[in-house]
């Protein structure tokens, strides 16, 4: 398979990380971890290997036996014995009122950056546009959009004191996820990477024209675990949460 280059991740490169990136079958993530791990970092990457080879295992596995798991566009009720991927994405899927799989990357992502962050003081995890990340000082995350990663104009500050956070993107009119709706990009940001890549998907869906991002936005505030969100349709834009939006 091959797997296009993104040229968006040179953005998201600091001097004080160091980098790299696992590719498995469909899941191509990019890692940044702090640069005082440089020491650590075949082990950090061998790690990472497997926690990626766990996580898709159990994920393939289980649509081994459940198909509808992988294709239903509506959410899925799993058992409690299911694997613990499983049951974030179901649950992301049930909160948000989506399908399973419209938390996959969010999920892979944010359970691989939970792993490798024990012990481990900033780590950014990024599969697909959606991203995991825990600091220890003040970065920007730039918003971008289309295959000429077109810049918004506008990011977020994110800060140690919010600990652990899923910053994940849905988008209409570029990319290679499904969308029902149009929205150039629709972000959503909470604890649980999983749900934001969920509640991103939802909201992309609700988005044919620019006056549906604020139908989108109030569906977003009713969902529990959902810090905030961006959407951007054209030259619109909508906001709501605790965020710090800036100017990029």
């Amino acid at each position: 398979m091959m797997v296009e280059e993104r040229r968006y991740r040179e953005l998201f490169k600091s001097r004080d990380l160091v980098n790299f990136r696992i590719s498995q079958k469909e899941t191509d993530i990019y890692v940044a971890v702090d640069g005082k791990e440089k020491e650590k970092i075949k082990s950090i990457i061998a790690k990472t290997e497997k926690l990626v080879g766990d996580y898709r295992r159990d994920i393939e596995n289980y649509i081994k036996n459940y198909p509808i798991f992988e294709v239903s566009f509506k959410p899925v009720a799993v058992d409690s014995d299911a694997p613990e991927i499983i049951k974030q994405m179901a649950g992301a899927a049930l909160l948000a009122d989506v399908g399973p799989f419209a938390s996959v990357a969010g999920a892979i992502a944010g359970a691989v950056g939970s792993k490798l962050s024990e012990g481990i003081s900033d780590v950014i995890i990024e599969n697909g546009g959606d991203v995991f990340i825990k600091t220890s000082k003040i970065r920007k995350v730039g918003i971008y959009y289309g295959a000429d990663e077109i810049s918004t104009g506008i990011g977020l500050e994110i800060h140690a004191a919010d600990g652990p956070l899923g910053i994940c993107a849905s988008s209409g009119t570029c990319g290679h996820s499904f969308s029902f709706g149009r929205a150039d990009v629709a972000v959503a940001i909470s604890h649980s990477t999983a749900l934001a890549d969920a509640c991103a998907t939802a909201m992309g869906n609700l988005v044919k024209e620019s006056r549906d991002i604020d139908k989108a936005i109030n569906f977003a505030k009713g969902i529990e675990g959902i810090k905030g969100v961006i959407i951007v349709k054209g030259d619109k834009f909508g906001f709501w949460g605790d965020l710090r939006v800036i100017k990029i």
